[in-house]
């Protein structure tokens, strides 16, 4: 045979269940009262909670109450049982409010209670030892009612409400710090694409800078041309930080990751069941970047199915998740990339011309690295030093030799090689300066192929004689003393052996 529980713990079954079911704080605690109405028929119910920095006393949800007698209910600290209350720590128990001069009325709302004995309970909401607000009942008494035992019963809801206050602060908190973060972080972003701090002063790259700025303002679709490893990324990212948009999404989508089946539900989404494997619904790249932009990288590897897509979203800012029917709006900023020549994919049937004039509507041309020649030092100090920090190391220079190798080299694989480069010089060396032997082998193999044979043990010793000279001397200012004090040598045989290389010491002061 089974018993019925008892109020009691229907009560606390209901108050865990509000706990589980909302992390919202207010959802919560009307969620508590609503459950004190239905199984202890209170009257009215009000949870207040104190505000320590104007030290008043709000209604912060009420059962009962009309939104403007929960309005009127403020209080100071002291002020009225509620007041006191606060201020003591301690509950209070009033078996009939109409006899009690310490009411206040503030609220207004209990005209309809004459002719009828209203017991008033109040009892503290604590946290850490501290007051924090209150939980009040106002209730009908009846015949036997046992005031102690409905004062304990919420004095443990009232620890309840303290828990269910303490998680939502840490949630609020975590909230802040992850908004906080997401600030700073999009404000380092907007720096470090900011047009001032690219790389390069050649009159190729300043063409370029000139473009972002003309464009970033805009809403027009950019088209983002250059080989592979200029830099295209880093344009999409500065034409977006440098636009009114800066502040909502940049998504980025490498159209060569994934298949075309993938891609499509990547781009729009898709709805759950759409195809095999479709288990719930996914929010597109398209509706993520929702009033920002999304770069599309390598759209010449887009197929004719998703050009058409593509061109219906460009044209009429709408599109349709896959397997589904409803048209979603886009406001989105598009910037697409490709390494390849469109126009002869075009006269070879494998890309839109329609799409072609969509997305062409504003073209930045990156020129390859062997074209900025000007550029190449500055890209390799930016990059030293980014590395050198990165690895502890503290790397100051590049030396003279290796810089003639990397100025002489036509990178075929443009910025991208390079840094990759200079990450493998800063790895391998273990001295101040990056010399010749740290960088890669294509490289080493510019002076084989410009001597046009093998070099011979003395060619390579003198090589590296010269080197460690030009070295020396740049570190002192050109002063020939202190180099030679550093290489062992006399001041004699360092002039001679300056003589001999051609090395001009004013020069490198």
């Amino acid at each position: 045979m089974t018993t019925k529980p008892s109020k009691e713990v229907q009560l606390l079954a209901d108050l865990a269940k509000a706990f589980a079911d909302s992390l919202d704080l207010e959802l919560t605690l009307k969620a508590i009262l609503k459950s004190l109405d239905t199984h202890v028929k209170l009257q009215k119910g009000t949870i207040t909670l104190l505000n320590p920095e104007t030290e008043t006393i709000n209604i912060k949800v009420a059962h009962g109450l009309s939104e403007e007698s929960k309005e009127l209910g403020i209080y100071k600290i002291g002020e009225g049982i509620t007041g006191t209350v606060v201020q003591t720590g301690k509950e209070i128990i009033v078996p009939d409010i109409s006899r009690d001069n310490r009411f206040l009325h503030r609220t207004h709302s209990r005209k309809e209670t004459a002719g009828k004995q209203i017991a008033f309970y109040c009892v503290p909401i604590k946290l850490e030892g501290k007051t924090i607000g209150t939980l009040s009942v106002d209730r009908q008494v009846k015949k036997g009612d046992d005031f102690e035992a409905n004062l304990n019963l919420l004095n443990v809801i009232a620890t309840m409400v303290a828990q269910a206050v303490k998680l939502n602060k840490l949630v609020e908190s975590d909230k802040r710090q992850l908004s906080e973060e997401n600030l700073r972080l999009r404000q380092e972003l907007r720096t470090h694409f900011n047009i001032d701090n690219m790389v390069g002063t050649s009159n190729a790259i300043k063409e370029v800078y000139r473009l972002i700025e003309q464009v970033a303002e805009s809403n027009a679709t950019v088209l983002i041309r250059g080989e592979s490893g200029t830099g295209k990324d880093l344009v999409a990212h500065a034409v977006h930080y440098n636009s009114q948009r800066a502040n909502k999404p940049f998504i980025k989508v490498n159209c060569t990751a994934l298949p075309e089946t993938l891609l499509e539900s990547e781009l729009f989404g898709h709805e759950k069941g759409a195809f095999t494997g479709a288990t719930e619904k996914k929010i597109g790249r398209f509706e993520r970047a929702g009033g920002g932009t999304i770069f599309l990288d390598e759209i010449g590897d887009f197929s004719m199915n998703l050009q058409v897509k593509l061109l219906r979203v460009i044209q009429f800012r709408e599109f349709e998740r896959v397997g589904g029917g409803e048209t979603i709006k886009s406001n989105v900023r598009i910037i697409v990339a490709t390494n390849k020549n469109l126009e002869e994919q075009i006269k070879e049937k494998l890309f839109r011309e329609d799409l072609y004039y969509r997305i062409n509507v504003f073209p930045i041309f990156l020129p390859p690295l062997r074209e900025r020649k000007d550029d190449i030092m500055l890209m390799a100090d930016y990059f030293l030093e980014k590395f050198s920090k990165e690895n502890n190391k503290r790397i100051t220079r590049i030396s003279t030799p290796a810089i003639e190798m990397l100025t002489s080299y036509h990178w075929p694989g443009n910025i991208r090689e390079l840094e990759n480069c200079i990450e493998r010089a800063v790895l391998l060396c273990n001295d101040e300066v990056v010399r010749s032997e740290h960088l890669p082998p294509s490289l080493q193999m510019i002076r084989k192929s410009e001597s046009g044979a093998k070099r011979s043990l003395i060619e390579i010793i003198e090589n590296k004689e010269r080197e460690l000279i030009i070295d020396s001397l740049k570190k002192f200012a050109g002063r020939q003393r202190k180099a030679a004090e550093e290489l062992g040598l006399t001041e004699r045989i360092l002039g001679y052996k300056i003589k001999k290389y051609g090395i001009f010491p004013k020069l490198l002061s």
